[in-house]
């Protein structure tokens, strides 16, 4: 029976799985170049069209990468960042006037590169995350990181404007400990905060802000900080290059 499935599958999905198998075997390893459509062609007697629509399952499923006149290359996935999700929320981290960033760089950090601050009416999502009335509005951060000058992250805040507008919190720099630190100061500090965590392909926008590869899929991060008395202060909403990171989070069991 897996023979007859096998023989029913379009011969392009059938090339493209032996590809996979034989990088998953380590028969092309990180940055190895396939063989090229010619030899796929020859090898399999098909089309150069089927061929490239091999190549096209592999690039969707971000195993591979297509340099122009140079061929396709297995992906080499060069972790530069490790998140520690839960050490850099740390009240010691921003209270003491640190970037939280700098928890994952150890001495390496990635650059914060401000892009805007906008006072803006939420979307739905994000007014009910923060418990917002009808017609409120929300202060929103918008920045990018980036690492040796490569984007790796965007990162989106909302706060409600009727707490932070006119404060350091609006403005492009807000001084040591970043926003959770001068939250801390309106007597609003987080002490508890909840992260969401999933991927998908990234948009166009997405892919030209973070310089991504074909191929290549976001981590989205949506954290909400609350504080001690269960109030959401902030959402903030991240899109990772997933070549970058690796989210660790080290805990106690409960």
């Amino acid at each position: 029976m897996a023979n007859d499935a096998v023989g029913r599958q379009p011969k392009y999905q059938h090339i493209a799985a032996e590809l996979k198998d034989a990088i998953a075997s380590g028969e092309y390893g990180p940055g190895a170049r396939l063989p090229g459509e010619s030899d796929l062609m020859s090898r399999y007697g098909v089309a150069r069209m089927t061929a490239r629509q091999a190549f096209g399952v592999l690039q969707a499923q971000g195993l591979v990468e297509a340099r122009k006149g140079a061929g396709v290359f297995v992906r080499e996935y060069q972790v530069v960042i490790r998140r520690r999700g839960i050490q850099r929320l740390a009240v010691e981290v921003w209270g003491a006037g640190g970037a939280i960033w700098d928890v994952d760089g150890k001495g390496r950090a990635p650059v914060v590169e401000f892009l805007s601050v906008t006072e803006e009416r939420p979307s739905g999502a994000v007014a009910a995350a923060l418990g917002l009335a009808d017609r409120a509005r929300v202060v929103v951060r918008r920045r990018r990181y980036l690492l040796d000058g490569k984007p790796v992250m965007l990162a989106t805040s909302y706060l409600d404007a009727a707490l932070v507008a006119g404060t350091a919190v609006a403005e492009p720099d807000s001084g040591p400990g970043g926003i959770y630190a001068r939250l801390a100061e309106l007597g609003q500090g987080p002490r508890r905060f909840r992260e969401e965590i999933r991927s998908r392909m990234p948009g166009p926008e997405e892919t030209a802000r973070l310089g991504l590869a074909a191929g290549t899929p976001v981590v989205l991060v949506c954290r909400t900080a609350y504080t001690a008395e269960g109030t959401p202060v902030e959402v903030n909403e991240m899109v990772l290059d997933s070549s970058a990171y690796v989210l660790e989070y080290a805990f106690d069991a409960p």
